[in-house]
């Protein structure tokens, strides 16, 4: 399944709590719920002013479909078209 990059403009979210965070985490693992397997939240990371997400989706429209139940932005979606890490140095 691709693999997609969310970044989500959100004004202060380095300043969400951990309630905050929770409340939101919920939220969006609800929605995930509903909409079944064909779309999987990995993980996200809080900077300042955005959240970036790691979604797998079988496309850009699952994701604003998800975005838009959930009332989060999706400013920027973007398609992994492959990971490298130091393992892959090693050749």
């Amino acid at each position: 399944m691709p693999k997609f990059i969310i970044e989500r403009e959100i004004p202060g979210a380095g300043d969400l709590t951990k309630e905050d965070l929770t409340g939101i985490s919920q939220k969006s693992c609800s929605i995930l719920k509903e909409m079944g397997p064909q779309i999987q939240w990995v993980q996200s990371y809080v900077t300042d002013n955005k959240i970036y997400c790691v979604y797998n989706a079988p496309d850009e429209k699952t994701i604003m479909e998800h975005a838009k139940a959930g009332g989060f932005p999706a400013n920027q979606i973007t398609q992994v078209k492959n990971i490298i890490d130091p393992t892959t140095a090693e050749s």
